[in-house]
């Protein structure tokens, strides 16, 4: 039986164990990448698994780096972990129109894309600039946690082994449930990238209602911009009754309720206080130990803070004044957000 063949687009660090996950699965792996990545590639991948402060070796992938080259090649998957500032540049609304050429020219295959890009209504904008028919594109996500450890050194936590970890190109942890999630957008593409990805035997994949998963990604990122402007505090520190804590729940809020989280996203936006929303979070960053998220988190979002997170923040803004919403709260934190950075 021929394997499972996945195109991923991109090799960074969600990239890279996305598709070491997927060779244990058995799928046969083919990365995308920019020309000067390739050298990166020639040389078997080191990562670093904090769930068992081991190294583990991935070498068994080839590598592309001209997009035209994936025309005319069958793929189960493609599955796609550049953000959403790279997606939407040129380059990008050029390499999402390849991808819709590939998988229309596909023959025997019904190719699935899992488009694993957070921003918001990211999916309706793919599928006009790709072309392609609903059921053949998902959404994806990842809750795992993935750096380059030559990029940033983290605070190290018990039982964190520094010696492997030194060594290693990535280092990644997976403690919180399902290390990826697809919505249900495209049940056919959904259920079975599932199977494949369960069948690693080192990570799961949960499927989640559409709009259960937007609710659960787009406000997370006015959380975010708070962070970056207390200076990424422990949440279990944050003063839940300050200024700038408020506002941001406040601007959450009304991302919950935006109309495209249906009545959840309404159930949700008058539930959420300011405590339970630090709470949530602060369960998130005990359950990542010995990662240590809070620093994660200052390299990975402090350092896109005035680009994809606070597009996708005044993306939110637009499409809730298109519902004749004043989002007022959310407006004043990002014009808080690029006066400061």
């Amino acid at each position: 039986m021929a394997k499972p063949r996945v195109l991923i687009v991109g090799a960074g660090a969600m990239g890279m164990v996305t598709g070491y996950i997927l060779h244990l699965a058995g799928a046969e792996v083919t990365f995308l990448v920019r020309p000067h990545r390739a050298e990166a590639l020639n040389h078997p991948q080191t990562l670093y698994y904090y769930n068992d402060n081991s190294l583990k070796e991935f070498k068994e992938y080839v590598y592309l780096t001209d997009p035209s080259q994936i025309l005319g090649n069958e793929y189960d998957f493609i599955v796609i972990t550049l953000d959403g500032a790279a997606l939407k540049c040129e380059t990008g609304r050029s390499l999402v129109k390849t991808i819709g050429s590939a998988v229309r020219q596909s023959n025997s295959k019904r190719t699935g894309v899992i488009l694993g890009t957070v921003f918001f209504n990211v999916r309706s904008w793919f599928l006009e600039v790709s072309g392609l028919p609903e059921d053949s594109v998902t959404l994806g996500w990842f809750t795992i946690r993935a750096y380059s450890p030559t990029a940033v050194t983290l605070p190290l936590h018990p039982p964190t082994d520094p010696e492997p970890l030194s060594k290693a190109r990535i280092a990644w942890i997976d403690n919180l449930g399902d290390g990826f999630g697809v919505d249900d957008s495209a049940p056919r593409v959904a259920n079975a990238f599932a199977k494949l990805y369960n069948s690693s035997g080192v990570s799961t994949c949960g499927i989640t209602p559409t709009a259960q998963a937007g609710l659960y990604m787009n406000p997370i990122f006015a959380i975010y911009a708070a962070c970056a402007l207390l200076d990424w505090p422990r949440f279990t520190d944050i003063d839940t009754q300050g200024e700038i804590w408020r506002l941001a729940v406040a601007a959450a809020k009304e991302i919950q309720s935006l109309s495209i989280h249906g009545e959840l996203g309404q159930h949700a936006a008058q539930s959420t206080t300011e405590t339970s929303m630090a709470e949530r979070f602060a369960d998130i960053d005990a359950k990542l130990l010995p990662l240590d998220n809070r620093a994660f988190n200052r390299y990975h979002h402090g350092g896109k803070v005035n680009e994809q997170d606070t597009k996708h923040l005044r993306a939110c803004v637009g499409f809730g004044k298109g519902e004749g919403k004043d989002m007022a709260a959310l407006r004043e934190l990002v014009r808080r957000v690029e006066s400061v950075f």
